[in-house]
């Protein structure tokens, strides 16, 4: 795959944000490099692992 990048001026005047999503990237100009990170912040106790219930219809 050949891609070409051409650099130019770039002025953001203003940004406006009104929520974050579980995975996002804010970015404004160049980056070489994007690293990642997970954080899991939910005690274990409160983490369900096994067999699901279905639901019962209503």
């Amino acid at each position: 795959m050949n891609f070409t990048v051409v650099n130019r001026n770039l002025q953001v005047g203003n940004i406006r944000i009104i929520g974050v999503s579980s995975s996002s990237v804010f970015l404004i100009g160049d980056t070489n490099t994007i690293s990642l990170s997970s954080v899991f912040d939910t005690p274990p106790e409160s983490l369900i692992v096994g067999p699901y219930v279905p639901l019962a219809p209503q």
